[in-house]
């Protein structure tokens, strides 16, 4: 009996016998986390888009229940997604110590850190920025390309989702 068991586990793959802390839900290909930060009409914008014209389910954060969880245990729950669609708005200001008078156009904290979350969670290639007005890039990721949030972004997005892997309906997209 032990050597057929031996023989059994040596032939079979044991990646998937984890418990569920050590080997997480795999992500869901038909989601797409969207972060946000202020810019409520660009959020609606995007989201409606992805639901609409590529069949995608769009997380929004604040539209899912919250069951008692704290906003980090809320953001983990929720963000079992294939890919993450970063919204940078220019919702704050800021400058370096000592030149106060140079505020310039910044995404919301939240969004830089949800933004680090998701490349380190799913990896550079499932990430996206869609990028608004003239504002200030980290500088730790300057170089990383993005997308201006104007007249050719749709098809600039669905380029990256499918690139991706996930299964969209391009030709709602690019209104063919």
């Amino acid at each position: 009996m032990i050597g057929y068991v031996d023989e059994y586990w040596d032939d079979e793959d044991t990646s998937d016998l984890h418990d569920h802390k050590n080997n997480p839900a795999r992500p869901d290909s038909s989601k797409v986390f969207l972060v946000h930060g202020k810019d409520t009409g660009t959020r609606d914008t995007v989201a409606r888009f992805l639901e609409t014209e590529l069949g995608l389910i769009p997380i929004i954060l604040d539209e899912q229940a919250n069951r008692g969880l704290t906003i980090i245990q809320k953001f983990q729950q929720y963000s079992q997604v294939g890919f993450a669609v970063v919204l940078l708005t220019p919702d704050d200001v800021g400058s370096l110590r000592g030149e106060e008078n140079n505020l310039r156009p910044r995404a919301r904290q939240n969004v830089i850190l949800e933004l680090g979350y998701f490349i380190s969670h799913l990896g550079l290639e499932n990430v996206c920025d869609l990028k608004s007005g003239g504002l200030e890039i980290p500088s730790n990721y300057a170089g990383v390309l993005y997308i201006e949030f104007d007249g050719n972004w749709k098809f600039e997005l669905s380029k990256e989702l499918k690139a991706a892997g996930l299964d969209i309906h391009t030709d709602r997209a690019i209104g063919a």
